[in-house]
């Protein structure tokens, strides 16, 4: 494992990796982006599945996201204190680590839709409604595609939204750095995969996918600076 690859400063959408500045790294821009972002804000509107409570103190998932991202920055630095120690990195240090999972833990939720799994489950049915009403699927949509919409996942929608509905008039949406829209990414898969491709592969990274047909060349750019493997055509 490369960490001088792994630990890349290089932003989607940007050509040139970003001069390390110590007072605000690379990284803690990322968490900072991420926060003073429309989409992250727009989680305050969502709650959090909760058991029933005994309060008015109820969970929405913005409040959810800051604490995970609290875990995150924690067992980051615990973690890349051990990893710097071990493989003698120089130009990084523990709290690098800690910056770069606290902004993916922060991020984890942004692209999930209302009601969680049921709403994607909601998604799904409207769109599988709309091609057996209008019989339109096939003729706009090729087989990715609507395979894609067949299996609306949120983790795709949330690469989404940091890769490009985030900040529009960008390529590359908000701009993340490589490295914390790879430490986002939980599948590295595309929605539709053959039978061979799946028989050679097992675990946790295929049960679902982690981008949309739309932004598959963004993902590509992500899975080859950081030398993430893409499964897929």
């Amino acid at each position: 494992m490369e960490w001088q690859q792994l630990l890349t400063r290089k932003r989607l959408g940007k050509e040139h990796s970003e001069d390390p500045n110590f007072e605000r790294t690379p990284y803690l821009k990322d968490y900072d982006r991420l926060v003073y972002s429309t989409p992250f804000r727009r989680l305050k509107d969502k709650t959090q599945v909760f058991p029933l409570s005994k309060n008015a103190d109820v969970r929405t998932r913005l409040i959810h996201s800051l604490e995970v991202s609290c875990v995150g920055r924690s067992l980051g630095r615990m973690v890349g204190d051990q990893i710097i120690k071990r493989h003698r990195l120089e130009n990084f240090d523990a709290a690098d680590f800690g910056d770069i999972l606290s902004a993916a833990c922060l991020a984890h939720d942004i692209g999930n839709p209302p009601f969680g799994h049921a709403g994607e489950d909601a998604i799904q049915n409207a769109f599988q409604s709309w091609y057996s009403k209008e019989n339109l699927g096939g003729s706009l949509l090729n087989p990715l595609e609507k395979a894609d919409l067949d299996n609306f996942e949120g983790n795709a929608q949330g690469f989404r939204i940091l890769s490009r509905l985030g900040m529009l008039h960008r390529v590359g949406g908000m701009q993340l750095t490589c490295t914390t829209l790879a430490t986002f990414t939980k599948y590295p898969r595309e929605s539709f995969l053959s039978k061979t491709i799946l028989k050679g592969y097992k675990g946790k990274s295929m049960q679902k996918y982690g981008f949309f047909q739309a932004e598959k060349d963004l993902f590509a750019e992500v899975a080859e600076r950081h030398w993430y493997r893409l499964i897929g055509g």
